[in-house]
């Protein structure tokens, strides 16, 4: 065989890995799309009296908070000697959403193009693993999508970026970093991370939730946001995974709904299973 001959059947043999990869994206997303497979007569969180409740009692505490500890606790983190603010400087790196939606968009693209020619049984275990590294990419980056426009629109300013500590300071639609502080985006992603790989596996929690916090004590240690910002950021990735797990619920995606309700989770494939499908992949 001839290099341009072998030139060819590489270049064909990649481009049927690209539409096979393509195909599956365009058959994940009309998944994720489609009209709700269960129907209830409240689709949402709650009902919108207790949603109400609910947004009343945030903006209360926000508002507390703000009046209370934004202030004093800027200046008093101004003063924090630098072997303290230091590791705080380093770690809250690691609240960037792009350390996570990284990895997970790498791994969905790697699943979505490996071969179709597999058993049936091992085909049902990658579209479980599929759906729930799609339902982690979803719900961490939605979120963080939604503060990186709110926080813009909002246009809080950041700690002394008017010269003193002033939590009051607005310009709304500045779109400008130092007017990008409300809600806190790192805080966003980590409170997401907790809440979506939280539900997925639950022993995690423990460890996520030790991360979070670290983050958003990072974020006023290093003066870059107010309690209230990460106060609010937390609330956002919360309330934004439940919003998404929700949504997948409702569409028989790696959850469900009952009547009454509650969420489940499906089981998901044991490790035992997905070395078997490692196993055969190797074998091809």
């Amino acid at each position: 065989m001839s290099l341009v001959s072998e030139l060819k059947q590489e270049a064909g043999g990649v481009a049927k890995v690209l539409r096979r990869c393509a195909g599956n994206l365009a058959a994940a997303l009309a998944k994720l799309i489609r009209k709700p497979r269960i129907h209830l007569k409240q689709p949402w969180l709650w009902p919108p009296m207790k949603l109400g409740v609910a947004a009343a009692v945030a903006v209360a505490v926000f508002l507390f908070v703000q009046y209370f500890f934004d202030a004093a606790a800027i200046t008093a983190a101004r003063t924090l000697p630098r072997w303290i603010v230091s590791p705080f400087d380093w770690y809250t790196d690691f609240g960037k959403s792009g350390w996570f939606l990284w990895p997970i968009g790498l791994l969905f693209l790697a699943l979505a193009a490996l071969p179709p020619n597999l058993t049936p049984i091992s085909q049902r275990v990658m579209v479980a693993v599929m759906v729930r590294v799609g339902f982690l990419f979803v719900a961490i980056g939605l979120p963080s999508l939604f503060t990186t426009l709110i926080k813009n629109v909002i246009g809080r300013a950041r700690p002394f970026v008017g010269g003193v500590a002033n939590p009051y300071l607005f310009d709304p639609f500045h779109w400008s970093p130092a007017y990008a502080s409300l809600p806190s985006g790192h805080t966003t992603t980590a409170f997401a991370v907790l809440a979506a790989f939280g539900t997925l596996w639950p022993r995690a929690r423990t460890i996520l939730l030790i991360y979070a916090l670290l983050i958003a004590v990072s974020r006023v240690v290093v003066t870059a946001h107010h309690p209230s910002d990460v106060l609010a950021g937390a609330l956002v990735g919360i309330v934004g995974v439940m919003i998404v797990r929700r949504w997948f619920a409702l569409r028989l995606l790696g959850f469900s709904v009952t009547p009454d309700g509650a969420l489940q989770q499906f089981p998901g494939p044991s490790l035992r299973r997905i070395k078997a499908v490692a196993r055969e992949l190797l074998a091809q």
